[in-house]
């Protein structure tokens, strides 16, 4: 009976399946199906099939040693030892490069060079460049000072302040009593169109006018841009009103 023959009848003995005995040793199902056909071209080797051998044969509970004899008399046979020196030994022999010591002469002749030239240019230098001359404080002078750059003076209270433009129109209708009312945007886009009940609250916000339509005159307050502009059209008819940005300094 072969190898693979006696692993895979042990196996089926033991109760084990092949995924069983792969998730066991860490083999690959194929690998061992492979090693049950006695083909171990899949072990990657003489070497790792050895190893294969002896785990499946351990985990399927039979003695590996006359499996992996037989593998050894049909594969070229067992591996010859080899001794620790044979082991460690290369090859062929390293050349190793004599370690020289430093040349101390070259190092300090190179840096007395280096300082004769700074020598010389720093010489040169100061002899070449123009003449300093140092002021000196007078006795009984004041000593100069450095004066400060000016700072603005703080705004006064009394002066206008710049207000930042505005950017929209915000428009709030406050019902005092029920009416009708319409209103439209940039466009002529509607933005609201309904009845309004007594102390009913709206805002409205476009980006550059504001229209409003008011079915009965005096029937809200109105807050324009921050403005209360109480009731227009008191005891009147429909209202129509346009507000922008700028109102109600120009409404």
């Amino acid at each position: 009976m072969s190898i693979g023959e006696t692993l895979g009848e042990e196996r089926q003995r033991a109760g084990l399946s092949v995924t069983q005995v792969s998730l066991q040793t860490r083999i690959r199902e194929t690998v061992i199906r492979g090693i049950e056909a006695d083909d171990f071209a899949a072990c990657g080797g003489n070497f790792y099939a050895r190893g294969h051998i002896r785990s499946i044969s351990r985990v399927i509970g039979i003695d590996p040693e006359p499996l992996v004899a037989e593998f050894d008399a049909t594969h070229g046979g067992a591996p010859q030892p080899v001794s620790a020196v044979s082991a460690f030994e290369p090859e062929q022999p390293v050349a190793f490069r004599e370690r020289r010591s430093p040349n101390w002469s070259a190092a300090m002749a190179l840096a007395l060079a280096a300082v004769v030239i700074y020598g010389v240019f720093h010489v040169v230098g100061q002899g070449g460049g123009p003449e300093r001359r140092t002021a000196r404080q007078v006795a009984g002078t004041p000593a100069p000072t450095t004066s400060a750059p000016a700072r603005p003076a703080p705004p006064k209270s009394g002066d206008p302040v710049a207000v930042a433009p505005r950017t929209k129109v915000d428009v709030r209708v406050e019902a005092k009593f029920t009416t009708w009312l319409n209103v439209r945007g940039d466009g002529g886009k509607t933005l609201f169109s309904g009845m309004l009940r007594k102390g009913d609250q709206k805002d409205f916000t476009a980006k550059k006018k504001v229209r409003l339509v008011i079915g009965v005159g005096g029937s809200v307050d109105l807050t324009v841009n921050g403005k209360d502009l109480g009731s227009p059209g008191k005891g009147k008819g429909v209202q129509r009103l346009s507000f922008d940005r700028d109102d109600p300094e120009t409404a």
